[in-house]
């Protein structure tokens, strides 16, 4: 088993050809300038490579993209290969990247956020405290009714504990 700076060197090395071959090699009219190589994983013994990547466009071009790569995955890997110069080039596999679907549901989540948060300030604008301002507030005229110590509120002399 490799270590793990060896395998993130060989991803990095791995996310670099693949990007260039796609972008300058490989005339598939299906791949073009549409799909973006986000990252890389290799796995412990070197022997598969994951890579992830994003499509601009439509699901229709999502599935083009991905078929331009399933019949370009022998020549990026022998081009994985000859830049590696390891004994055993590692397998390529092609997932789309999740992390833009991801990043939209969630700008989606926080819209809704804000709405509600816009809503119940409007509902809370000229509302006012049910029992007035802060209802357990102890001041000195509720101890001086109460016949409290006004020096001593929190009952140290019943101790015997003087300062």
């Amino acid at each position: 088993m490799a270590d793990k700076a060896r395998a993130k060197r060989l991803a990095d090395l791995i996310r670099e050809v693949v990007a260039q071959k796609l972008q300058r090699d490989i005339k598939d009219p299906r791949l073009g300038s549409r799909v973006t190589i986000t990252d890389t994983r290799v796995t412990g013994d070197l022997r598969e490579a994951t890579v992830f990547y994003t499509v601009y466009g439509d699901e229709a071009d999502r599935q083009e993209v991905a078929a331009g790569l399933r019949s370009a995955r022998g020549v990026l890997r022998s081009a994985v290969g000859a830049a590696a110069g390891v004994k055993h080039t590692p397998s390529l596999e092609f997932v789309p990247d999740a992390l833009p679907e991801t990043a939209r549901n969630l700008d989606h989540l926080f819209d809704k956020a804000r709405e509600r948060d816009e809503e119940l300030r409007r509902s809370s604008a000229g509302a006012q405290y049910a029992g007035g301002a802060d209802p357990y507030r102890d001041t000195r005229e509720d101890r001086e009714r109460a016949g409290e110590d006004e020096e001593d509120p929190e009952g140290a002399d019943e101790r015997g504990d003087e300062d």
